[in-house]
């Protein structure tokens, strides 16, 4: 049996911690819009803000399909699967919305963030999703898999990009300043990567 959670906490809170992959959907209004299913992973670049907000970074790819959705309507689920333990299934169903790095929240937000190299990989916001709904459900079919590490490919390709030649990148792609359903995506040109934060020392 399913239930709801009035908060991210505890047990809940740990399991979804300790996943190493989540995945995001979201849509348009349109009802013939494009639905959006993304999985999302490298190590650090999670975080629980709060009892009721969590927040992850948005990193270079070639499309901002979420990033449009979230401007659009801000309707966001996120879902952590148990692949190894004991099968569980947890689902965050909220409002969610990008923060650029030109918002002033953007480096006291990245300061959350201080077990990844987020430069790496073409950072291009945070996203920070608001929990209207917190559940679990059994995920009894979800199949045992083993985790061995992430894929470097990522730092390796975005590393090598400054600000000016990673806007270049997204421009020559279709779908990251605009969605598939023409929504406003990313905006570009992006603004100037902020300075590296101090590590965020709250409780």
């Amino acid at each position: 049996m399913g239930k709801t959670y009035e908060r991210i906490d505890g047990r809940l809170r740990t399991f979804i911690e300790e996943q190493p992959l989540f995945f995001t959907a979201t849509a348009p209004l349109s009802a013939d819009g494009t639905v959006n299913l993304s999985p999302k992973g490298l190590k650090g670049s999670f975080a629980v803000l709060d009892e009721l907000t969590v927040a992850y970074l948005d990193f270079a790819g070639s499309t901002a399909e979420t990033v449009a959705h979230l401007r659009e309507n801000g309707r966001i689920t996120l879902m952590w699967c148990a692949f190894q333990g004991p099968p569980n299934i947890v689902r965050v169903h909220g409002r969610g919305e990008p923060v650029f790095r030109d918002d002033a929240r953007f480096g006291e937000l990245l300061a959350r963030f201080p077990d990844i190299d987020a430069t790496r990989h073409g950072l291009r916001a945070i996203v920070v999703v608001h929990a209207e709904v917190v559940r679990d459900s059994c995920g009894y079919a979800v199949p045992y898999m083993t985790y061995e590490e992430d894929r470097d490919l990522h730092g390796r390709r975005f590393a090598r990009e400054d600000d000016a030649s990673l806007s270049a990148y997204f421009e020559k792609k279709p779908h990251i300043a605009t969605s598939l359903d023409d929504l406003p995506g990313l905006p570009l040109p992006l603004p100037p990567s902020p300075p590296s934060p101090p590590s965020w020392t709250g409780g």
